[in-house]
């Protein structure tokens, strides 16, 4: 159950209590705002493709594109020019270069590696988070490797995760973000950062993520969705269960996590109050590509005022106690807010 609310004392009765003074004026409402939202609270996710001059829209998330590097370092300046610190990578990989092994997730000069790096020459003074799992990489579209049955191999991803979280490190990432699920990896990949004399790259781990059906646009984005054979139920959270994100987040955080994220997010605004609640530690949602194409395709019909319901939707995320948010909206959050 949720933590319980604390106990009201009985407030003035009407009318020496009127609730809607403050309401009355904008300067009012600003002033008695309990969370506010700013730039400086986004992530911008970015979909990163070969090529030079490459702009190719994602079908299924209206508006959003994939970049070839050279735009991803634009788009890295534009945020930086908005105030947005940070922009978040994810890698469509190549057919030709996925394997079972997800072996492309250790190659140095991946799409990821460049990307971090055009990104640093352009805007220095902005953070790059990058996603450490192998389903942008595999045939499978799977987060780990396969045993020949079908199982998914814990242990032994572990290892490919902490080569491919070495390659981003080395590259220039500032944050880690293993979105993969798997048993233990956040101390792994924490050991071998540290070994590595890595000591400041942070790791934002996806804690509790959950085995949603709100990914299917990102996994076409990254070209994923097609190659996904059967679920992957047995390692990401079921989406019954909130006491269960509490254990996951406390392992995370003994094991060497600067951050956690709940993954999707405004289904998930429950889970990220009691996160929150729990252990007072940074907090970010990911407002994933399934309440993205929802949210925009409702504007676009005209069902819903685009502007208003940009910046309802990522206060809601700070109010249930987020540090930060990782939105499509970033962008067009940013100019919003001015």
């Amino acid at each position: 159950m949720p933590p319980m609310s604390p106990v009201l004392k009985p407030a003035a009765a009407y009318p020496a209590t009127r609730l809607r003074r403050p309401r009355a004026h904008a300067w009012s409402r600003a002033l008695f705002a309990e969370v506010t939202l700013s730039p400086a609270d986004f992530i911008w996710p970015l979909f990163v493709t070969e090529g030079t001059g490459e702009r190719t829209p994602v079908s299924t998330m209206p508006g959003v594109e994939r970049l070839s590097v050279d735009l991803v370092a634009e788009a890295a300046k534009e945020a930086e020019s908005l105030g947005i610190p940070c922009i978040a990578l994810f890698p469509h990989t190549p057919p030709e270069r996925r394997t079972a092994d997800g072996r492309e997730a250790l190659n140095p000069d991946n799409l990821t590696c460049r990307a971090i790096k055009a990104i640093k020459a352009a805007a220095p003074g902005i953070g790059v988070l990058t996603d450490v799992a192998l389903d942008p990489y595999t045939t499978h579209g799977h987060d780990g490797l396969l045993s020949d049955d079908g199982r998914i191999l814990n242990d032994e991803t572990i290892e490919m995760l902490q080569g491919q979280a070495l390659v981003q490190a080395r590259a220039g990432a500032d944050i880690i973000a293993p979105s993969d699920m798997m048993d233990g990896r956040v101390g792994a990949i924490r050991k071998v950062l540290e070994a590595g004399s890595f000591h400041d790259v942070q790791i934002m781990s996806y804690a509790a993520k959950y085995a949603s059906a709100f990914y299917g646009p990102f996994r076409d984005a990254v070209g994923s969705g097609g190659f996904l054979k059967g679920d992957k139920k047995t390692y990401q959270m079921n989406p019954a269960n909130a006491d269960e994100a509490l254990r996951e987040v406390a392992l995370d955080i003994a094991e060497g996590a600067d951050s956690v994220m709940v993954k999707p997010g405004m289904p998930y605004l429950d889970v990220i109050a009691r996160v929150k609640d729990a252990f007072n530690i940074p907090v970010f949602a990911y407002q994933v590509s399934g309440e993205y194409a929802m949210l925009e395709t409702a504007a676009q019909a005209g069902l819903i005022e685009r502007d208003r319901m940009i910046i309802e939707a990522l206060t809601a995320f700070r109010r249930a106690g987020c540090s930060g948010i990782l939105t499509y909206y970033a962008r067009d959050a940013a100019r919003l807010l001015g």
